[in-house]
């Protein structure tokens, strides 16, 4: 249900924000921004349930608690770099929010290097045999 309320709040800051923009342009900003930010806190909140499936997880299945939690940075960094991109295009700074996506994979291919290496040497060690 929550997805409802966040779909409605979304819907109704756009509504309210195209009357505005041709008011004052900024204010319609300024009410998208508000709305962004109220949807990305309230994401925020649903960390809690994700985090609790992550520790059932690590507790079911014997796995390295450095690769869920690599797991789990790399799709913070995903939602983070979509939500400042975003934000950037709609203020009309496409470049900007470009940069910040491509920082975003790069910063990603950062965190995933030591799961890579680890799935490489196990690969190396499974052809001696």
């Amino acid at each position: 249900m929550s997805i409802v309320l966040i779909a409605v709040i979304g819907v109704t800051a756009v509504l309210l924000a195209v009357p505005l923009k041709s008011l004052k342009s900024e204010y319609g900003l300024y009410l998208g921004i508000t709305a962004a930010l109220f949807i990305f806190l309230y994401g925020l909140g649903k960390l809690s349930g994700i985090l609790e499936a992550i520790r059932q997880m690590e507790e079911s299945i014997p796995i390295s608690h450095s690769y869920l939690h690599s797991l789990l940075k790399m799709a913070g960094i995903t939602y983070v770099a979509e939500f400042a991109s975003g934000i950037c295009r709609d203020a009309g700074y496409s470049a900007i929010g470009m940069q910040i996506e491509i920082f975003g994979k790069l910063s990603i291919l950062a965190v995933s290097m030591p799961i890579l290496l680890a799935l490489l040497e196990t690969l190396k060690n499974f052809m001696k045999m």
